[in-house]
């Protein structure tokens, strides 16, 4: 049995006194795109946080790429694991050029050849070179996203950590980025774990979701319960019935609509 791309298991994480993430235990195999949904508050981002090094305060047992994964950031780590955020708005340095922000994690790591490197992801992600130089507020909340996107892809990493990267673009912008992320996971072979609450999202971008409830996982499901409804926990299928029942609405199914007038 291969070794999973992330692993976690009995993970609690508190904020000071406060625990908000309860007994969480799941695995992510190598190539899969898994999802964390429930309500705001459930606790799917402070998971996403743990394993970036973002939220320090957690106990149990971390692992990436078969690699137990230690507190606080990590270089190593960052070579192999990358989180894109919800916000384009807020995750770019606005006083700095789409150049220097690609520029910056090759100049960390000390990796050299950044002029090719940063022309050949503002391409992977659908920009052209004229976008280089611009600073973020000239760009749109799309081109901002795909700026992150690229960022996140410099050091080449297998997995990718996503925390709602489409919610605060508008639908058609969501569906652009959405088929842009699936078709790079296609592409470079990449490891998803994406935290959304928008159950259509999970049925065109992940292979298997798991369910979140104020901070406890209540089930995994493969993407097909989306389908049939076939949810074994009752929190779950209230879950399911207030998204419509319906997994191919947007943005997922403009995405998915998108993605066959392209073939």
């Amino acid at each position: 049995m291969s070794t999973p791309a992330i692993s976690l298991k009995d993970v609690d994480i508190s904020y000071g006194n406060t625990k908000v993430v309860h007994d969480v235990t799941f695995d992510v195999a190598t190539g899969e795109s898994f999802a964390l949904v429930g309500e705001s508050g459930s606790g799917k981002s402070t998971v996403l946080k743990a394993i970036a090094g973002l939220a320090p305060a957690w106990i149990g047992e971390i692992s990436v790429l078969g690699k137990p994964r230690g507190h606080g950031t990590d270089r190593d780590f960052s070579e192999s694991c990358q989180m894109v955020f919800q916000d384009p708005y807020a995750s770019l340095h606005p006083r700095k050029t789409i150049d220097a922000v690609l520029s910056e994690p090759l100049a960390v790591h000390g990796i050299g050849k950044r002029s090719a490197r940063v022309l050949e992801m503002l391409a992977a992600v659908g920009l052209d070179q004229r976008f280089r130089f611009r600073f973020p507020h000239q760009l749109s909340g799309g081109q901002r996203q795909r700026v992150a996107i690229a960022r996140a892809l410099m050091l080449e990493p297998k997995v990718m950590l996503l925390d709602e990267p489409t919610s605060a673009l508008d639908v058609s912008v969501q569906a652009e980025i959405l088929n842009l992320l699936k078709r790079l996971r296609r592409e470079q072979g990449l490891t998803y774990l994406m935290v959304t609450h928008n159950l259509p999202v999970v049925s065109f971008m992940c292979d298997r979701m798991a369910v979140m409830n104020k901070g406890r996982i209540v089930e995994i499901a493969p993407k097909t319960a989306l389908y049939d409804g076939s949810f074994s926990n009752p929190y779950t299928r209230d879950l399911y019935a207030a998204s419509g029942s319906n997994p191919d609405s947007n943005p997922a199914r403009v995405a998915a609509s998108n993605m066959k007038d392209s073939q």
